[in-house]
């Protein structure tokens, strides 16, 4: 079994399109409005944006989540800026030897987004 879709709440598609597209580097995969349904692709899961889903507080992968931050400038609400929150001893949660780093931003739309990068130990 694996992942297939997640959905966030979108009040405006054409603002979150802007904004998802900023911080992921890429366009939409498909727009579909009516009914209200915008569609990213994360890696093979689709990121569904859509006017009558719930907010949901997901993370992304970034390659450095200072330059994900820099990226959106303001078109987000920073709620955390980015920290270290835990250190990799081994494999179970992320690559042994690597410092995982989050920040967490108010997407265009006002819910939360987790955003994870991963560094090696110094």
């Amino acid at each position: 079994m694996r992942l297939v879709q997640v959905a966030q709440h979108a009040d405006d598609l054409d603002r979150a399109a802007a904004f998802y597209s900023t911080l992921l580097d890429t366009e939409p995969t498909a727009v579909f409005d009516p009914p209200g349904l915008l569609f990213f692709d994360l890696d093979g899961i689709r990121l569904l944006l859509d006017r009558n889903a719930p907010s949901a507080l997901h993370y992304l992968s970034v390659a450095d989540v200072a330059a994900a931050l820099e990226r959106i400038g303001d078109r987000a609400e920073v709620v955390a800026p980015p920290h270290k929150i835990f250190t990799h001893g081994d494999d179970t949660l992320g690559p042994a030897g690597y410092d995982e780093w989050q920040a967490f931003v108010r997407d265009s739309e006002g819910n939360t987004v987790g955003l994870v990068s991963f560094r090696p130990v110094s």
